[in-house]
């Protein structure tokens, strides 16, 4: 089985930064993430901020922290940095997933994009900024939705923009950019190479349509079945209401091919019309 994350795109950058500092955002262990796409220098923002003294200026009023912080507490006092973080620049932030802590990470961040790359220097250079996702809102355990990666990179933004004399500039890898879908396609290809006589761009997506039908099954209009339209041939979308989308009848602006109550509906709809069943 191949898994296809929303930060899988980032593989296709290795070589770009396969050698330069990066940082990487968000929770979990985001920089094992990277490093297991194959970036060979990348700290994780939660150590990359902890060598810059009170870069965090409310960090002593935070009573509650990540295992990951209080591991790097623990040794903090005798740690030296892997890397050179007060001389070599970060040549790009990567937004891996949600982070914990949105108030420090966007201060860090700001720091970094409008500084070249080294927090208190002054450098009108703008390091990269990448993004898995782009979701606004999405479903969780909580009755109400909750705010995704792309809450946070509105907020960055409009902050960024206040306090910079130039625009952030990003790129998202998220749904509903075309890229992902087409990615997707290019990187299933490469698992049937015996079936499809595929044809990869340096890009890394697929400029044919081996495939007769692929089926996107999501519960979000606006990133799923918006995705898959602007993709376009041959990507069959159907929309479910179990996360995002609670309507009745199918959504108004981006209509899905096919709306069903839940996964497994759309499971046997496939099975059945591919006549697996």
């Amino acid at each position: 089985m191949q898994v296809v994350q929303g930060h899988t795109p980032f593989r296709n950058l290795v070589r770009r930064y396969e050698n330069e500092l990066i940082v990487a955002v968000g929770k979990g262990e985001p920089a094992l993430v990277m490093s297991e796409y194959g970036f060979k220098k990348v700290l994780s923002l939660d150590e990359y901020a902890s060598y810059f003294k009170n870069i965090d200026p409310v960090a002593q009023y935070k009573l509650w922290r990540t295992k990951q912080a209080l591991d790097r507490s623990s040794h903090l006092k005798d740690s030296v940095p892997r890397y050179n973080v007060y001389s070599e620049r970060v040549s790009a932030a990567f937004v891996v997933s949600d982070p914990v802590d949105w108030g420090r990470d966007i201060q860090v961040l700001c720091d970094i994009l409008r500084s070249g790359g080294i927090p208190g220097w002054k450098n009108c250079y703008q390091p990269d900024l990448y993004f898995a996702a782009d979701d606004l809102e999405y479903q969780a355990a909580f009755p109400s939705q909750r705010l995704g990666m792309g809450a946070l990179r509105i907020a960055l933004e409009s902050i960024f923009n206040r306090i910079h004399h130039n625009n952030l500039e990003y790129v998202t890898f998220g749904k509903p950019n075309p890229f992902v879908f087409k990615n997707t396609e290019a990187l299933l290809a490469e698992f049937q190479p015996s079936q499809f006589d595929e044809h990869i761009s340096s890009s890394g997506c697929s400029q044919s349509h081996d495939f007769k039908t692929l089926y996107m099954i999501g519960d979000n209009p606006l990133v799923d079945v918006k995705g898959a339209q602007q993709a376009g041939r041959p990507w069959f979308s159907i929309l479910t209401r179990t996360g995002v989308f609670k309507g009745k009848d199918n959504h108004k602006e981006f209509p899905a091919d096919m709306v069903v109550d839940t996964v497994e509906e759309a499971v046997d709809f496939i099975l059945r019309r591919e006549g697996a069943s």
